[in-house]
């Protein structure tokens, strides 16, 4: 199934972007009467067949329309700090997104050697992880934000926060329900102060390890990824 992305595909004719439609004509060569599948990043899964193969503005029909495609029963949301080295912050966009993921929240804090990203770009590298894994919903992705900010916030489900040393942490397996929503805290290089940690626990955050290995940012995030999707 080849999968491409639409804002709209509300109408049962739809025309692809320019960029879509290059993809889709130019090197992939579909052509007329050839069908393919189009999400909105929704939750809408389309099926459609091409109407007019044009390399700029490709137009197909939907010939059948399915929501809520994929949908899980509960929420992921990753909060992490964004790596010194912006590769490996992509990179684990890329990973998450094809895992499944719901929202992703840069944190800025006190440790951080980065403090800017490039949204734009890490919601290109979502949306095309989202069509290679097949996913028809695309997950939010925020400005960098203040972790404080992010620990005051309201938040339906459990809280945890992972950091490297330190008493009282339970392993990550046996602190999450299956089946709840997650927000998991993931820390920079330089690991939470001691000041984020005790706002984190004061405001309901569980503390977490994610085992005896100490992990790099962008590692330990995508481990925590992968335990909510394999526990779910």
């Amino acid at each position: 199934m080849q999968l491409f992305f639409s804002e709209d595909i509300e109408s049962d004719i739809c025309t692809l972007s320019e960029e879509e439609s290059r993809h889709c004509v130019k090197v992939l060569r579909m052509s007329v009467g050839d069908e393919l599948s189009l999400t909105d990043g929704r939750g809408t899964m389309c099926r459609c067949r091409i109407l007019d193969a044009h390399p700029k503005a490709c137009t197909v029909e939907v010939v059948e329309r399915t929501e809520g495609y994929g949908r899980r029963p509960y929420s992921l949301h990753l909060a992490v700090a964004p790596t010194k080295n912006t590769a490996r912050i992509e990179w684990l966009v890329e990973k998450a997104v094809e895992m499944g993921i719901d929202r992703i929240t840069p944190i800025v804090c006190d440790h951080s050697e980065r403090c800017i990203l490039k949204k734009e770009r890490l919601d290109k590298i979502a949306v095309s992880a989202a069509k290679q894994s097949l996913k028809a919903y695309l997950p939010a992705i925020d400005e960098p934000t203040p972790v404080a900010e992010l620990i005051a916030a309201p938040f339906d489900g459990q809280k945890f926060i992972a950091y490297c040393d330190g008493d009282h942490r339970t392993p990550l397996r046996d602190a999450y329900r299956p089946g709840s929503n997650a927000l998991i805290l993931i820390g920079p290089e330089g690991d939470f102060s001691p000041d984020e940690i005790r706002s984190a626990l004061d405001s309901g955050f569980i503390p977490v390890t994610l085992g005896n290995c100490r992990l790099r940012t962008e590692t330990a995030a995508l481990a925590a990824t992968a335990f909510f999707n394999l526990s779910n």
